[in-house]
């Protein structure tokens, strides 16, 4: 029913659709709205720039959108095609933008501004103007939702503005209560200890975990947790997840490279060369994006404690190379926390099964979480648990079996279509969604409806995705995984001449550790079934939480662990000499004396890399130490002290020492070489600035242990003379360790 104002003001359009709910007029009548407008059918007409106010309700009565619009076009007008109205929103009240938000704006039509021309209507017809009223025009100055759904003024916009980044004014005070954190991929999770017993802190929404989502939301403020959640499907551009897979690492590493399309958001070097997001027109760090979620932890914290929170213990994978933990620390230090200690994933779940049991056992713990995979053999004696032998794959995890379902779904939807799917982010991300709600609920479940609608367009025909996926379907398409980790396992027992049957008990952890092929895997495996005594969302959180307690008492945990993979340096030709071997126990520390070897130099350069690979570029590169102010004088005259040391949280640093002048050497860690400059380096080691420019090879080792001479170094062009070995230092043993290994297994 429409009539004009008796006092000459908008048209009142009350419209009553057959629908009865907000998602049956989304499902079946979607394709006519959009964020900026809606097409009605009628009748009767107004011409363009007709002021409107529309009230559109359900079946029932109830109202699902009221708003002022102007009428922007017309179609049916010309003898051809639907008579009706295309309606340009001017401001929507609140309720209204909540449904257009909820059960419109992801549909893969919906971003546009303008109302929608829906298939089979015609063509629009835009030019009979209203005359303007007393010389002014029908409609006020546009008010609408733009792209990013932010409330503009004017016809254009460019979206949200980022806030900058706010780093603390000062650094974190090692004072009041010590909480653990597991920072996880998909959720992250905090816990404390009162009176002995350790417990998860609850989100504010009362969950037991937060989701590790950041997202810049249409006014202009950044969001963690389950808000920024409820925005992937509606703006997946503007919303970060699955960060922790790109944390420390190089925008230009070929890993960046083949994963950096896969994520809506996007990803942009960072100011020294590292990975970073783009959010509207800022650049942040992934620390500063860890950071924020750790924020969001540490203010649940403080509320539930009590009291100011300023420390804490965060977890990492076990296969986190150097890189990455020092940009956890970083990200802790951001978010206005004192870093107690970096502690592994599965030793902190170690903790959380074994903690005030008096165990000797020998355990294997299988951590798939929703980005990283880790398994880890622990000996447990007491209060003492010492990591044997570790290894992982940090792009294995929750999202990898997504990916296999939404392969699936998208091989589905092109066979019902006959072409390629040729949606948006949003769609995608809808896909994406409802592919992580299938798998989860096939864990409980045979079968599940996996229903997507209007989820791309085909002869101008809306389409949905509607398949039904099944467990049998889901173990073929995510099996190849699942045998991944197991092969993970088969390797860390190997690498310590391990059986199977040496495994006293497996303990899985991580969200995707419920699925029931894992367990049925594990079981044929391991020739037993895992443990359950430990939550797999909760336990790596209350492990943290329980050394956090422990840590400054006399009678505390004793956590003795290994370093995830070799440490070394890039040789001429591109070959990679470890220096710290993999799975030696931690601290470890190993000395080296290098020599200029050409007149006057005053400068060497040494690629550091982390990995198992023969080939240097087949690693992790840690970055590049450059050592300069060494004293001038004739070749080899400058002898330089090398010490490579690793810390009990498997952190790197490098120091170097003159010793003709006993001075320490300025050096500079860099990791702003790209691959390419890398390989070029390496596979032209003579040439100054390489890779071990100046640097000998590094010496090898005997089969018990001690350095055998270095082998005289290959000839090189006239001009550049063969690098000199002087001499290498003995490594540094950890005899503590070893001496408390031997202390706790003869009790």
């Amino acid at each position: 029913m429409a009539g004009r104002d008796q006092n000459g003001g908008p048209i009142g359009l009350s419209v009553k659709l057959p629908f009865a709910t907000p998602e049956d007029l989304a499902q079946k009548y979607g394709i006519n709205i959009t964020r900026g407008g809606i097409y009605l059918r009628s009748r009767t007409v107004k011409p363009p720039g007709t002021a409107v106010t529309l009230d559109l309700k359900l079946q029932s009565g109830q109202r699902v959108l009221y708003a002022s619009a102007v009428v922007d076009f017309v179609t049916g007008q010309s003898g051809e095609g639907v008579s009706g109205m295309g309606l340009r929103f001017l401001t929507l009240d609140k309720e209204s933008q909540r449904f257009i938000e909820t059960h419109v704006a992801t549909l893969p039509h919906a971003a546009s501004d303008k109302p929608p021309v829906p298939p089979g209507v015609g063509q629009p017809d835009y030019t009979a103007a209203a005359p303007p009223k007393d010389g002014k025009p029908a409609a006020p100055t546009l008010r609408r939702v733009d792209s990013n759904r932010a409330l503009v003024t004017g016809a254009a916009s460019t979206g949200p503005q980022a806030p900058p980044f706010e780093e603390p004014k000062e650094e974190p005070q090692r004072t009041g209560p010590i909480i653990g954190i597991d920072l996880g991929t998909t959720n992250s999770c905090a816990a404390y200890v009162r009176n002995s017993k350790p417990s998860v802190l609850f989100s504010r929404e009362g969950y037991n975990t937060v989701p590790s989502i950041l997202a810049l939301n249409a006014r202009g403020k950044l969001v963690v947790g389950h808000p920024a959640k409820g925005q992937m499907l509606t703006n997946p551009r503007l919303t970060v997840y699955g960060a922790k897979r790109l944390m420390g690492r190089a925008y230009e590493s070929p890993i960046v490279r083949q994963i950096k399309d896969r994520f809506a958001y996007e990803i942009a070097p960072g100011e020294h060369g590292e990975a970073a997001v783009k959010l509207g027109d800022r650049v942040y760090s992934l620390q500063q994006i860890s950071a924020l979620i750790l924020r969001e932890v540490r203010e649940i914290a403080q509320n539930q404690v009590g009291q100011a929170v300023s420390r804490a213990v965060i977890t990492v994978p076990a296969y986190y190379n150097d890189n990455q933990r020092q940009a956890v620390r970083e990200a802790g230090r951001l978010a206005g926390l004192h870093v107690e200690r970096i502690l592994n994933e599965p030793t902190a779940a170690a903790l959380a099964y074994a903690y005030g049991r008096d165990l000797t056992q020998r355990v294997l713990v299988y951590d798939l979480g929703g980005g990283t995979f880790d398994a880890s053999v622990l000996e447990l004696n007491g209060n003492v648990y010492e990591v044997i032998s570790t290894g992982g794959d940090t792009f294995l995890g929750g999202i990898d079996f997504d990916a296999a379902v939404v392969k699936h779904l998208m091989g589905e939807l092109e066979k019902k279509t006959g072409r390629p799917f040729q949606g948006d982010r949003v769609a995608m991300q809808r896909i994406t969604d409802a592919a992580e709600r299938a798998k989860c609920a096939l864990s409980e479940r045979r079968e599940m409806r996996v229903h997507v609608p209007f989820i791309t367009m085909v002869d101008n025909q809306p389409c949905d995705l509607d398949v039904v996926l099944t467990r049998d379907t889901l173990v073929q398409l995510t099996s190849h995984l699942v045998d991944r980790t197991l092969a993970v396992c088969d390797e860390v027992l190997k690498a310590k001449g391990l059986t199977t049957e040496q495994i006293d008990e497996v303990i899985l952890v991580g969200g995707q550790s419920r699925f029931p092929l894992v367990h049925e895997r594990i079981t044929r495996f391991f020739k037993k079934p895992p443990a359950k005594s430990v939550h797999p969302d909760e336990a790596v959180a209350l492990g943290a939480a329980l050394l956090a307690h422990s840590l400054g008492q006399l009678d505390g945990v004793v956590l003795i662990d290994v370093l995830p993979m070799s440490i070394g340096i890039g040789l001429p030709g591109g070959r990679f000499k470890p220096v710290l071997a993999r799975n030696s126990t931690l601290p470890a520390g190993k000395r080296y004396i290098v020599s200029t070897n050409r007149d006057d130099q005053v400068e060497i350069e040494m690629s550091i890399f982390q990995g198992e690979s023969d080939k240097a570029m087949e690693n992790e590169y840690l970055g590049t130490l450059k050592i300069s102010g060494l004293t001038r004088g004739p070749r080899g005259s400058a002898r330089v002290e090398m010490a490579f040391e690793i810390t009990n949280e498997a952190l790197l640093t490098v120091k170097a020492k003159e010793l003709s002048t006993g001075k320490e050497v300025v050096s500079t860690f860099s990791t702003r070489d790209t691959p390419e400059a890398l390989k070029k380096q390496l596979q032209h080691g003579e040439n100054a600035g390489t890779a071990t420019s100046g640097a000998h090879p590094v010496p090898r080792l005997n089969g018990d242990g001690e350095e055998k001479p270095a082998s005289p170094p290959p000839p090189a062009p006239a001009a550049v003379p063969p690098p000199e070995v002087v001499a290498a230092a003995a490594t540094p043993s950890s005899g503590f360790m070893g001496w408390l290994k031997r202390l706790f297994s003869r009790t």
